[in-house]
């Protein structure tokens, strides 16, 4: 096979791998992010009903209301679940075999969710979102991790980022499978629950014909023989010896050690400051209240000033928005950088975060003012796209090793999801208490986080995780390093005087 022709097998056997992985995987959080939106009214009817069948009981708006938080919001402490057993799952089964047995979870909560009604209950729904939320959790570390170490080098960053992409074409798909007209009608808001199975059995029917991860196979599992068909088979050309090499390497140097837990890398201070910086990123990502805006988007655009009978094909744009710039940012990212990416958007958060504050603040003295904050929703959605939604998610594959990679997802995953959480509970209540106001909190966050990328994160593209590891050594052993640079100062010295003395 001629090079152009390998090259371009490399390319579709990879694009296809992770359009596979991806089906199944993180297009599952974007999708039941979005699903629950528009059926929020006809769900909330359904459990006003059950109350008062059950127990002829008349739910106050609160308690609906509570119900309701409670229903969408589990869904991220099943993914907080799912984070804390994907790190055990894929050194078990591998990253490949992991995303397989993952869909159980998923099949059994859409089965729950299509009979929740005919069951007359509301509890199903709500066990059927745990259970789509461990799936979605396990999906968001393990595929990250699959596809940075599938890719070669010069690639890791863009096809690590189709991750987010998958992510934003989840949310598209939902919105647009849950307006009115397809599936988000009264009569059919059960089957759009259970409609996340389709994604997932697409993933059961193509992920079997793809390899495994490369690195896997061989640090783990010391198969160099099925290393070098895995990677022949996603280059689709035989394998360079630099890039095997580079492997091996990594081989050698966690040689007998065992896979590390999450303790062991909250105790070492040599990744003490990798581990910093991918918990701060990851609870950065919920607390500027992106994702939130999904779960709550009626809420957000009837603040804005959205007509009811608009507000559900208007969503749409927001899930359009962060695909688009998700795409942008695969492009851009192995040009500009995982940090530049990083701080830019969060920066540009904080500016539309500012003007949204000043349109809501005046949107009742001029015409056009809610028009002005609709914009700032888009463009604070656009702007979490162009990095903090895809470069977040690449961060634990290139900041850390074989063996603490699936620790290291696990409490990036972790934070990611207690965060979703607490925001998915108090969203509501920060729109309501602080109307106008209420982006400032979202603001700050987005503040702070640019200066601590700014500060902080050295660029990690097309970096071997030596190279990484190094610049990362001066804030991990600073005050370490300074105090042996001083002893060693004052043992010169002191040499220096008794030289002179002895003279």
């Amino acid at each position: 096979m001629s090079p152009a022709g390998a090259q371009k097998s490399s390319s579709l056997t990879l694009v296809l791998m992770v359009a596979s992985a991806a089906s199944g995987g993180t297009l599952q959080y974007g999708y039941n992010l979005a699903i629950m939106n528009t059926p929020a009214v006809f769900i909330q009817a359904f459990v006003n009903e059950t109350f008062l069948e059950r127990w002829d009981m008349q739910l106050e708006d609160y308690q609906v209301t509570l119900v309701w938080t409670i229903i969408v919001s589990i869904f991220s402490l099943g993914g907080f679940a799912g984070a804390l057993i994907a790190g055990p799952l894929t050194i078990r089964f591998g990253r490949k075999k992991c995303l397989l047995l993952n869909n159980i979870f998923l099949m059994t909560g859409a089965l729950l969710a299509v009979t929740s009604r005919a069951a007359k209950s509301f509890e199903m729904i709500i066990i059927a979102r745990v259970l789509v939320g461990i799936n979605a959790g396990v999906s968001m570390n393990v595929q990250p991790m699959y596809f940075g170490e599938s890719a070669p080098k010069h690639l890791r960053g863009a096809v690590s980022l189709s991750s987010a992409v998958f992510t934003a074409f989840g949310v598209v798909l939902g919105q647009v499978v849950g307006i009115r007209e397809i599936l988000g009608s009264e009569p059919c808001w059960q089957y759009l629950l259970a409609s996340n199975a389709i994604p997932g059995v697409i993933q059961l029917l193509t992920l079997p014909w793809f390899p495994e991860s490369p690195r896997y196979l061989l640090i783990d599992r010391g198969d160099k023989e099925a290393c070098i068909n895995a990677l022949r088979r996603l280059r689709g050309c035989e394998v360079q010896s630099s890039e095997l090499d580079e492997i091996l390497q990594e081989q050698a140097a966690t040689k007998g050690m065992r896979p590390r837990g999450p303790w062991e890398l909250l105790t070492d201070r040599s990744v003490r400051w990798q581990l910093i910086t991918v918990m701060v990123i990851s609870s950065a990502m919920q607390l500027c209240g992106n994702d939130s805006i999904y779960f709550y988007a009626s809420y957000v655009f009837k603040e804005a000033g959205v007509s009811a009978d608009k507000i559900q094909y208007i969503t749409i744009g927001t899930g359009t928005c962060e695909f688009t710039a998700c795409i942008l940012c695969n492009l851009l990212i192995e040009r500009k950088g995982r940090r530049f990416m990083l701080m830019g958007g969060y920066i540009l958060m904080t500016i539309w975060a500012v003007v949204f504050t000043i349109a809501l603040s005046f949107e009742h003295y001029t015409s056009w003012m809610p028009y002005l904050s609709m914009a700032c929703i888009f463009t604070y959605i656009l702007s979490f796209g162009m990095g903090p939604a895809g470069v977040t998610g690449i961060l634990p594959t290139e900041l850390f090793d074989q063996r603490s990679r699936p620790a290291a997802y696990m409490i990036a995953g972790s934070m990611m999801w207690l965060n979703l959480f607490i925001m998915g509970m108090i969203f509501p209540f920060i729109m309501s208490e602080l109307s106008e106001f209420c982006f400032v909190p979202f603001g700050a966050v987005c503040l702070l986080s640019a200066l601590f990328v700014g500060l902080f994160l050295p660029e990690t593209k097309g970096k071997s995780l030596s190279a990484i590891t190094s610049e990362f050594h001066k804030l991990n052993f600073k005050g370490q390093d300074e105090k042996c640079l001083s002893q060693t100062t004052t043992q010169y010295q002191l040499g220096e005087v008794c030289l002179s003395t002895a003279l």
